[in-house]
This record gives C-alpha cells, structure tokens and sequence, in this order.
C-alpha cells in the first residue's frame, strides 16, 4: 500500500511539475505563405523573450489567413495585401511593404517586357519567345493559385480577370514558383521581388524584369518607385489584447526592423 502511494503521489508531482501552456499562451497564426517565413523568425524571437509562449505559424494563401482570422480559427491571420472594401470588419497592421515582380529564366535572352506585352503573354496572344525579341520557343506560363494575394495584386495592376489568364502551370507559394522558372529556360511568373532578388544572389538561375523603367529591386520597392508594391500586414477580427497585442506591438517595433530585412522585405517605418 505504501509502495502505491509512494508511486501516485510520484506521479501527481510530476504532472504539477511539468510546465502546461494555456491557452492564452498559445498564438495561433495562418495564412500568407510570403509574409509567414518573417512572421516565423519573428515569432521565435517573441518565444525566446516570452518563455512559455507558442507562436503556431502556418500557411494557406492570404484567403485563408483573412477567413481564418474572421471564423476565430486563427488568432491572427496574415494577408500579403491590403485589405478589401468588403472585409472593413477586420483590422489589419502593416509590418512590412513587399513588391511583386516578373521573373524569367536567367538562359533567356529578353531582357525586358512592356506592360502590354505581358498582358499579351498571360492571355495566350503571344504564345512564343520569338515575338518578344527571345530566342524561338514556346512560353510557358506561370501562374498563382486561386486565393493567392499575388495573383490578386497581379490582376489588378494589369487589368485582367482570373478568366484571362491562359495559364500552364499553376503554383502555390513564392519558392514553387521560382523553382518552376530556374527548372524552364522558357517558363515566366511573377512573385516576390525579395525573395527572387535573395534567390537570384543566391545563384538560381532566375531574372527580375523591371516595371514602367524601373528595376524590380527592394531598394525601389523602399523608395516608392517600383509601381507594383503591397502591404505586408496582420489581420485580427477584433482589437487584439492580451499576449495576441503583445505580438503584434513586437512585430511592428524596431527590434524585429533586422528580421524584415533579412527576409529582403521593407520595414515599416524608420
């Protein structure tokens, strides 16, 4: 009998002695696979400063992170984009700005592409390198999936509907999409100019295309001179409280202006 007591009162010290997270120490945060890398560096920084605290990052589109955030799925939701007339019932922080630029295979001689000419290529009226000033060979196009605020910003800045679009290959995240254009000398898509111009410096065999005359590059995007430019932003249903504000003060403070640059984005403010 001793020996039985001995062992649950064992047993009852080591559940009290093993740390339990709350709830309320428990971030949960979805949608936008371009905003959720820095979002991720961010939040183990956050960890490290709060112990006991989890910051739960994950990935879906920026439809999925604005829905979540709406339903309560997510105690955050992460939006590459501003946010829409019809979702005023949700409030958003901007941590960071991002452009979205044209990106080509490094082996394909055109060096650049009007608005007009990409407009053409996207809808299927120029099917072939050659009528571009290329090499003769049949364009592949890349597109962003349904939901994917990339595709979104896209559309609008050109003037197309999803319709339009005569796509061959359609992708999820900015990486798929890169690695889809290093993979083919004929391939064009579109994703973040920061992750292209960390990926091209890396040495995968991609190219910016510049916009209007201007290069794709963050340092244009941070001046305001690259046209096609968007909000990096954090989206709550609610005004935040508790460790959820505490997160997001973090996120737009100084001390994460270090993580926003390493993920080649613009920080937002000073």
């Amino acid at each position: 009998m001793l020996s039985k007591l001995f062992t649950t009162g064992a047993l009852i010290f080591v559940a009290l002695s093993t740390p339990v997270i709350a709830a309320d120490d428990k971030i949960v945060i979805t949608g936008s696979s371009t905003v959720a890398p820095l979002i991720t560096e961010i939040g183990k920084r956050f960890e490290e400063k709060n112990p006991g605290v989890r910051v739960d990052v994950q990935t879906g589109g920026s439809s999925r992170g604005i829905n979540d955030a709406r339903s309560g799925l997510a105690d955050i939701g992460m939006a590459s984009r501003a946010l829409k007339k019809d979702e005023s019932d949700l409030k958003a922080y901007t941590i960071a700005r991002d452009g979205i630029g044209v990106v080509l295979n490094s082996a394909n001689t055109v060096s650049t592409l009007t608005d007009q000419q990409i407009v053409d290529i996207y809808t299927g009226k120029i099917s072939d390198w050659s009528a571009v000033g290329g090499t003769q060979g049949p364009i592949t196009v890349v597109n962003k999936a349904e939901g994917r605020s990339t595709l979104e910003l896209f559309l609008h800045f050109f003037k197309l509907k999803a319709s339009d679009i005569k796509a061959h290959v359609v992708i999820g995240d900015n990486q798929q999409g890169i690695k889809t254009v290093a993979g083919n000398p004929n391939a064009i898509g579109y994703v973040s100019v920061g992750t292209a111009e960390f990926e091209a410096g890396q040495g995968t065999p991609i190219k910016l295309l510049g916009m209007g005359g201007v290069a794709a590059s963050v340092e244009n995007v941070r001046n305001g001179s690259f046209p096609l430019a968007r909000p990096l932003n954090l989206v709550t249903s609610k005004e935040p409280t508790g460790m959820t504000k505490l997160f997001i003060d973090y996120t737009q403070s100084a001390d994460t202006h270090d993580l926003v640059k390493e993920q080649f984005f613009v920080p937002n403010g000073p």
